[in-house]
């Protein structure tokens, strides 16, 4: 599916949502949105809101906040917490499911999908009886340039 595409998609669920809720459609929460969904990677808010103040957005960091709080609650964004870190987020909508290894140094992290995953998913499910909604599996490591340092500095 296109990125524009998929933009407007959002961005007329999010305006289903917050009519739903009564919630005002303000044109930084919109900035907020298209921000994300113009991204590739993950972040949190600081990033974010660098991001947005670099592209000469007028937002607060509160608006970012808040509105992260809303798009995750409307299944738009997904947040993380991958161990001590600060939490992330990335966009969720029409994105296919796939999963992430962290690195425990330096905190970056990896997406990776591996159709076998899925495979364990579906006969877990069959064999437990259960219905899965969702999964969620990270695998933490150290990367590359991380091991390069230690080993550089014993």
């Amino acid at each position: 599916m296109n990125k524009t595409l998929i933009i407007e998609q959002a961005t007329h669920l999010f305006t289903q949502f917050l009519e739903k809720n009564h919630l005002r459609k303000t044109p930084e929460r919109y900035a907020i949105l298209h921000e994300i969904y113009c991204r590739s990677d993950h972040f949190d808010t600081e990033q974010l809101f660098d991001s947005l103040t670099l592209k000469k957005i007028n937002v607060s960091r509160a608006t970012v906040y808040n509105t992260l709080e809303l798009l995750v609650n409307c299944n738009l964004v997904t947040k993380h917490q991958f161990g001590k870190n600060q939490a992330q987020y990335e966009k969720s909508y029409s994105y296919k499911q796939h999963d992430h290894i962290i690195c425990a140094e330096c905190g970056k992290v990896v997406e990776f999908c591996d159709p076998r995953i899925g495979q364990i998913k579906d006969m877990a499910a069959q064999l437990l009886n259960f219905k899965i909604i969702y999964h969620s599996l990270n695998l933490y490591g150290i990367c590359g340039p991380c091991q390069t340092i230690k080993k550089t500095a014993t």
